[in-house]
């Protein structure tokens, strides 16, 4: 079986090159990703994979979901010239089914009933390892100048990379942009014929921003398939995804396609204010708490109505109380360290507000354009007055850190991101301390309908999508956020709608938010104290692995200084980290 692939492998690149196939660089050769399995030349076995699924949210969302009003759920976005639609439905040209994410390979698919007059921007690709949920933007050229228009065809095209596996061979083709235009994705053939000129549109540089990867869909001996997104992405960044893909050999700095720009006005497909409403009606969360969980959330009014003090430097004998909604609360944005917050003098209160208070908390919602203003955004934040000691896992063993990770004001979140076409929930972001994770909506766990379920972590309060043990480090070694499905959980359906800031007036904000110090005072512990504890219990090598391990945690995440508001995190204005 060796001798008879290393044959068709002369073979076939021998034959390709005399059609006339253009001569690529050899990291880009024909490339037999069965190479990476244990049985050698025995090509992979197909076999029924998540891909093969269609994934669908459970309550079927279409236009007609949304009350009425503004642009938002309209299915087209115009650009600015430009029109693009949202195309779901595909076609599937080729797959492998070894390499990749949990091994299972990748597929690629060209979309299929784009509507009339819009034109194929590139084909759309994505790990098998997850059901088919998936999108591509299609496009239409508004403008009027003949000359000069929005979308052009290629001039040409480049072989970019070619393979086989045993869905047969597959070539992906670069567009060659006309003079000041730029290509946003690629043809995938199974011919070595070149594709024809009017398969594809390139696009006018004055709509096109710079792109970056993303996750990686595949990839094997340095070369790699990845996810491609705007390089800035913020609430006023104009760069639009178009859901393409992009193979470059894994030293290359930047992808060889672009975005799409938004030259047009970046809320104007935003949703108005009722319309967020019933989005979080459909969409809003359920968090479950870990069934040993003893430090729960509450509402800001019952943190501050419940004695919690707020402290100024050089002035910490005389801590003054604050009102309900925070109005006494310094409000200029700064944070010099002069001000923070803490819990109750009084033992019995300090005790009783460390807990929290289940039954006052709710969801605070903040609400933002994304990706050019074609996605909305919509962060969930909840409030903890206090987050309990981290726990690490050290081989088989589970050890308390003492002071390590508490502090007082714990704000976590996760962030919903919904399509500006139609409504429909894509992601879901999951924060996890300082950074966090994406998610496809099929990726996700609901009930009721199309609401996620998350699961908050024992004592640390980071959002995870499933029950389980997380851990910040090795399987023997590392920080625990243990998740399970408790009794006690909360419904973000009981919300407070905190910032839209494109809605201005609309929606007031509460004065609490605009407080930037931090939300808890700076803990007076070392963290070599609290390990030396730990010494009778480790043998040395696992000890130093474990100081490793706490010591690279950010300073928030140890306890060793309060941390501040949703408004003073990077997220507040910009992308998830």
């Amino acid at each position: 079986m060796g001798v008879n692939v290393g044959v068709f492998c002369a073979v076939f690149v021998l034959a390709t090159q005399a059609i006339g196939v253009p001569a690529i660089a050899p990291w880009k050769k024909l490339h037999a990703p069965w190479k990476k399995h244990p049985k050698g030349n025995n090509l992979p076995q197909k076999r029924t994979l998540p891909i093969d699924t269609v994934f669908k949210l459970h309550a079927p969302i279409t236009t007609s979901s949304w009350p009425p009003g503004g642009n938002f759920a309209t299915e087209i976005i115009d650009l600015g010239g430009l029109q693009v639609s949202e195309i779901s439905t595909f076609n599937k040209i080729w797959g492998t089914y070894g390499g990749g994410p949990d091994d299972q390979g990748f597929t690629i698919f060209e979309p299929s009933g784009i509507p009339q007059g819009f034109f194929m921007l590139g084909s759309y690709s994505q790990p098998n390892n997850k059901p088919l949920f998936g999108w591509v933007l299609a496009a239409k050229d508004l403008s009027t100048n003949t000359s000069n228009p929005t979308l052009k065809p290629p001039i040409d095209y480049m072989l970019v990379w070619n393979s086989a596996s045993d869905d047969g061979p597959i070539y992906v083709w670069l567009p060659t942009a006309p003079d000041g235009y730029k290509a946003v994705g690629h043809v995938v053939t199974t011919t070595p014929n070149k594709p024809s000129l009017d398969k594809i549109r390139c696009v006018r540089l004055d709509f096109t921003d710079q792109s970056e990867t993303s996750s990686l869909i595949w990839g094997s001996d340095n070369f790699n398939v990845y996810d491609v997104r705007p390089s800035n992405r913020g609430i006023q960044d104009p760069g639009v995804r178009v859901g393409t893909f992009v193979v470059q050999n894994g030293s290359s700095s930047s992808p060889s396609i672009a975005c799409l720009k938004n030259t047009n006005s970046i809320p104007k497909y935003m949703p108005t204010l009722q319309q967020i409403t019933t989005i979080l009606q459909v969409y809003s969360p359920v968090m479950y708490l870990h069934p040993d969980e003893v430090y729960f959330p509450s509402s800001v009014e019952w943190f501050f109505s419940n004695g919690a003090l707020l402290y100024k430097k050089d002035q910490e004998s005389s801590p003054i109380s604050i009102a309900p909604n925070g109005t006494n609360l310094p409000q200029d944005p700064h944070n010099d360290g002069a001000y923070w917050l803490d819990l109750p003098v009084d033992s019995t209160k300090r005790e009783r507000v460390m807990m929290g208070d289940l039954l006052s908390a709710k969801s605070y919602v903040h609400v933002k354009p994304m990706l050019g203003g074609t996605f909305t955004d919509i962060a969930i934040w909840v409030f903890y007055p206090f987050n309990g000691p981290a726990r690490a896992k050290v081989e088989f063993l589970t050890i308390n850190l003492g002071k390590i990770g508490e502090h007082v004001g714990d704000w976590e979140h996760v962030t919903l991101r919904v399509s500006n076409f139609n409504g429909e929930l894509k992601h879901v972001y999951f924060s996890q301390h300082s950074k966090g994770m994406w998610l496809d909506s099929s990726q996700l766990e609901f009930q009721s309908g199309n609401k996620p379920l998350y699961y908050s972590s024992l004592h640390g309060h980071a959002s995870y999508p499933h029950e389980g043990l997380n851990l910040i480090g090795s399987n023997k070694v590392g920080i625990r956020n243990d998740t399970a499905k408790g009794d006690n959980f909360m419904d973000m359906g009981a919300f407070e709608l905190v910032s839209v800031g494109y809605l201005g007036s609309d929606v007031v904000e509460p004065p609490w938010l605009n407080y930037f110090r931090e939300w808890g005072p700076k803990i007076d512990y070392t963290i070599d104290e609290e390990l030396k504890k730990l010494e009778k219990l480790l043998p040395g090598k696992l000890k130093s692995a474990l100081e490793d391990i706490v010591r690279s945690l950010p300073s928030e995440v140890l306890g060793e200084e309060g941390p501040t508001g949703p408004k003073e995190k990077d997220n507040w204005s910009g992308d998830e980290r």
